[in-house]
């Protein structure tokens, strides 16, 4: 029998937590303020801390207790038991360790975790990812297009994946109308890295009509 798929959400949590080992603590990141300590710390939070949710999905009047909870369990682990909770994950106990939900909830937040610390790191260059995944993360677009931290030009915004055929089904999404119509072109990865707020490394082409 064919030996069944990692889903994206554990094979890009493996992935993070090796390159947080070989970077070490101090390292940047391409999330505004935060070292390689700090997105740990995050990720611990969020997989394993319940009642710091309201902070991160709503932040506002919530943030302030999520970040005391975030800053507490980034200064009380040593660096090698801080990229051990990464790796694991949630406990089985918490819903985000259920495979459905772990799939929902984090396969975009690994990868875009994932290329927070690549891309801030000197000689780095896009990855080639399956097509299966590009699927997934193409799916995952229009939801983070509506994220707080999106762009928001002027007009109408497009979004067109460059690595199918042009014009095949559903390789394009007109994610809001208006005039002028900001289009942008990549792949998958590439658009989703955009639509979250992180114009300044994805690999994207945009034209406005």
């Amino acid at each position: 029998m064919p030996t069944p798929a990692v889903p994206v959400s554990r094979s890009e949590r493996a992935a993070l937590a090796d390159l947080l080992a070989e970077l070490g603590p101090d390292q940047p990141t391409r999330c505004a303020g935060w070292t390689t300590r700090d997105l740990a710390a995050h990720l611990v939070v969020r997989d394993r801390r319940p009642d710091s949710m309201p902070g991160l999905a709503l932040g506002g009047p919530f943030r302030t207790w999520t970040q005391r909870v975030q800053d507490r369990a980034g200064t009380g682990r040593d660096w090698t038991e801080l990229v051990a909770a990464v790796r694991s994950g949630p406990p089985p106990w918490l819903p985000g360790a259920w495979p459905v939900a772990d799939r929902l909830l984090n396969s975009t937040e690994m990868v875009i975790h994932h290329e927070d610390v690549r891309r801030a790191q000197p000689g780095w260059s896009p990855r080639e990812l399956p097509g299966e995944v590009q699927d997934q993360l193409w799916k995952a677009v229009p939801l983070l297009a509506r994220g707080r931290e999106a762009p928001r030009p002027d007009g109408g915004l497009m979004v067109r994946r460059s690595d199918v055929t042009d014009g095949a089904p559903g390789s394009e999404r007109r994610l809001r109308k208006g005039t002028p119509t900001t289009t942008v072109v990549g792949a998958p990865l590439e658009v989703l890295l955009w639509v979250s707020g992180r114009e300044d490394v994805a690999c994207v082409d945009l034209t406005v009509d």
